[in-house]
């Protein structure tokens, strides 16, 4: 953009939340912090209510924030709001322009396709989050902007001094994210070593979050597996510092940003291969992996995968040095920035969505 552009942001609920961080909510943070940081005005528009699942008032609540912006005005929605709105966005096609920042997507859903193909753009945040719209929708034009990292100082290098013992799992305690399947795994290592520091919100599903501690009573773990809580800041970074590996069992993720950031603190990874966690562990210049993947809802193999780390020494000096060798190759933030940035300047320029068709999206 040439001058400034005022761009109205629509933001879900809790979005500034620290009891209950989430990946899409530092995604957001931080690209308005760089827009801003660019010259760009960005006027925050919040909801309240239940989306992704709002009720009436909630939709209400969103039409008339979007009645009070100005004809022709850039508008960009995160998407758990966007997906949940298939009965007031459609309709603002022609006064607004509206630009999807699509998480996670539902589908394949009726209701999403109404939004996305009737939005002026689709920007995802993995390119398998990409894929999936292109199959279930036919959208061709969708552009992608991946999370960034920080960068980290690299400090000691890390060499396996403890052993490879402490592991770290960094996700809101809900099903979604598999910590029932690293209990179960971790409940067939045998007599091995090794402690888990669970790191995120407690309080997304109580009732899941009260199982998975009775479960560490009843093996008596409780000097083994410990739920901090959320963490930010210089607490969350001292997590990945002290840790060995970094666990990621998950059932579904768009993209993975705590793989990515146990990447820049020099850890390497175990993960289950969903969504777009693969994109996220990515390889080290030389082509190693830097970490070990595994398929979703399978504790057997994660066990076997925590076992041949703890087990062989060669094992995990070859993956700590591959994730040494991720770490300097990691996309920054700007880039990030920059990717939508793009597509916001198209969009405020006029350019219409059939004009893209054929180009699959913002590169890195």
């Amino acid at each position: 953009m040439t001058a400034p552009e005022t761009l109205y942001v629509v933001l879900p609920p809790g979005v500034d939340d620290r009891t209950r961080p989430s990946g899409g909510n530092v995604y957001d943070r931080r690209v308005l912090r760089g827009l801003a940081g660019l010259g760009h005005t960005v006027v925050e528009l919040p909801l309240a209510g239940s989306w992704p699942t709002p009720e009436p008032a909630d939709l209400h609540e969103l039409d008339a924030l979007l009645v009070g912006v100005p004809e022709g005005s850039v508008v960009l929605v995160d998407g758990l709001v966007a997906t949940g709105a298939a009965a007031v966005l459609p309709g603002y096609a022609g006064r607004l322009r509206v630009v999807v920042l699509l998480h996670m997507p539902v589908g394949p859903d009726r209701a999403e396709e109404l939004v996305l193909t009737s939005a002026t753009a689709v920007v995802t945040t993995s390119e398998w989050s990409h894929d999936r719209l292109h199959a279930w929708y036919d959208l061709r034009d969708v552009d992608v902007a991946v999370p960034g990292t920080d960068p980290v100082d690299p400090g000691t290098p890390r060499g396996g001094v403890g052993g490879g013992t402490s592991f770290l799992c960094v996700a809101a305690v809900h099903p979604g994210k598999g910590h029932d399947l690293l209990l179960e795994a971790l409940g067939s290592l045998g007599d091995r070593a090794w402690t888990l520091t669970c790191v995120g919100s407690l309080d997304v599903d109580p009732d899941h979050a009260a199982a998975l501690q009775t479960q560490v009573y009843a093996r008596s773990w409780e000097r083994r597996v410990i739920f901090t809580g959320p963490l930010v800041g210089a607490a969350l970074a001292a997590a990945y510092d002290d840790a060995d590996l970094l666990v990621l069992p998950s059932r579904s993720e768009s993209y993975g940003m705590a793989v990515v950031e146990g990447l820049a603190h020099g850890l390497p990874v175990v993960a289950t291969a969903v969504g777009g966690v693969p994109e996220a562990l990515g390889r080290a210049p030389a082509g190693g992996l830097p970490g070990l993947l595994v398929p979703a809802e399978d504790p057997r193999a994660l066990a076997d995968a925590l076992s041949a780390w703890l087990d062989d020494p060669g094992l995990r000096e070859r993956l700590e040095h591959a994730a040494a060798r991720r770490r300097p190759a990691l996309r920054r933030w700007a880039a990030t920035v920059t990717d939508l940035e793009r597509v916001l300047e198209r969009v405020a320029a006029g350019e219409p969505a059939w004009a893209s068709r054929g180009r699959t999206g913002v590169r890195r």
